[in-house]
């Protein structure tokens, strides 16, 4: 795990190095022309009340947009994802995401310029389901019985 200000741990990076978060740290300051336009209409909670990070280091990867509260990942994918190599990759890093208990919307580069209100939209439905888990408390089980449920 990192350590950052005095902590061992640091639970929003799935064990990320510290060289990751240096890594993580120059990509927001190249942010591509696609990304900077979903980051404006994330950024600052706008989207369903929710906290986004951005080219956010999680284990060994860095993701392009991220939201712990809601453990959604959102990906931008450009003309390189469509290479038979990079597919596999992304197959790959889906299934680790996965495993940590993430999910993952992809979007390619040109719905986000060409049709920014319909990526919104789905990054609002994915969350509002989130919204709709509520905890629960098991019949016979008082509060040690808490559970998740979604809602649909």
């Amino acid at each position: 795990m990192v350590k950052l200000r005095g902590r061992d741990e640091y639970p929003i990076y799935f064990g990320a190095t510290p060289e990751l978060l240096l890594i993580a740290a120059d990509l927001r300051k190249t942010m591509t022309d696609t990304e900077k336009i979903l980051w404006n209409k994330l950024r600052n909670r706008q989207v369903a009340g929710f906290r986004f990070r951005r080219q956010h280091p999680i284990r060994e990867f860095v993701v392009d947009f991220f939201c712990y509260e809601a453990m959604l990942v959102i990906e931008i994918d450009g003309d390189v994802h469509e290479e038979a190599y990079q597919k596999e990759r992304d197959v790959e890093r889906t299934k680790i995401l996965r495993s940590l208990g993430l999910m993952e919307l992809r979007f390619k580069n040109a719905a986000v310029l060409k049709n920014i209100e319909s990526v919104i939209k789905k990054i609002e439905s994915e969350l509002e389901q989130f919204k709709l888990s509520i905890p629960f408390p098991r019949v016979g089980e008082g509060a040690r019985g808490w559970g998740l449920i979604r809602i649909i």
